[in-house]
C-alpha cells in the first residue's frame, strides 16, 4: 500500500548558541553527539550533529548573537526544549553529575514505566533526559560503534 503523507517525521531540533565551537564540544563530549557538518548560513554558523540511532533526528546548533537560554514555560514553570532518550537513565544521570553538569533529581512516573530528569547545556538551554518502557528500539549507526570502540582505549 502506498500512502501519501504530508510529513513522515520530525526532521530537526534547533538549539541556539552564542559560542558554537564550545557548544559543539559540549554536545559531542557529554551527550554522545557526532559533528556531521558546520557551515555558514545567513551570517552565522550552523552545526549539524547526529546521535547514534539510525533513525534519530538531527540537532542543529544555530549560532546567534542573541544571548537567551531557551526553555518552554508550562504552568508557570520551566519545561525543556528537547528530550533525549537514554538506554540507561540511572547511568546517564550519574555520568553527567560526575562531569560537573548540574542535573536535577531523577523522577519516576507510574510504577517505574518512565523516568526523567532535567539539566542545562553549556548555554543554559533546558534539556530533559528520558527513559520509558515504550521507547522505540533502533539500530546503531556503524560509524558510531567504531567511534565508541576507539575512545575506550
Amino acid at each position: 500500500m502506498n500512502q501519501d503523507f504530508t510529513f513522515s517525521r520530525i526532521g530537526y531540533v534547533y538549539v541556539p548558541t552564542t559560542r558554537i565551537d564550545e557548544s559543539i564540544a559540549w554536545y559531542t563530549e557529554n551527550l554522545d553527539f557526532k559533528l556531521m557538518n558546520k557551515f555558514q548560513d545567513r551570517g552565522s554558523f550552523i552545526a549539524v550533529l547526529h546521535h547514534p540511532h539510525k533513525n534519530a533526528i538531527a540537532l542543529l546548533l544555530i549560532e546567534t548573537t542573541n544571548k537567551q537560554a531557551m526553555e518552554i514555560i508550562r504552568n508557570e514553570r520551566p519545561f525543556p526544549i528537547m528530550a533525549l532518550n537514554c538506554p540507561d537513565i540511572d547511568y546517564t544521570h550519574k555520568l553527567l553529575g560526575d562531569r560537573g553538569i548540574e542535573v536535577e533529581e531523577l523522577h519516576t512516573l507510574g510504577t517505574g514505566e518512565a523516568k526523567y530528569f532535567y539539566f542545562r547545556d553549556n548555554e543554559g538551554n533546558l534539556l530533559e533526559a528520558t527513559w520509558s518502557i515504550w521507547d522505540p528500539k533502533d539500530e546503531i549507526k556503524e560509524d558510531f560503534i567504531k567511534q565508541k570502540n576507539l575512545t575506550r582505549y
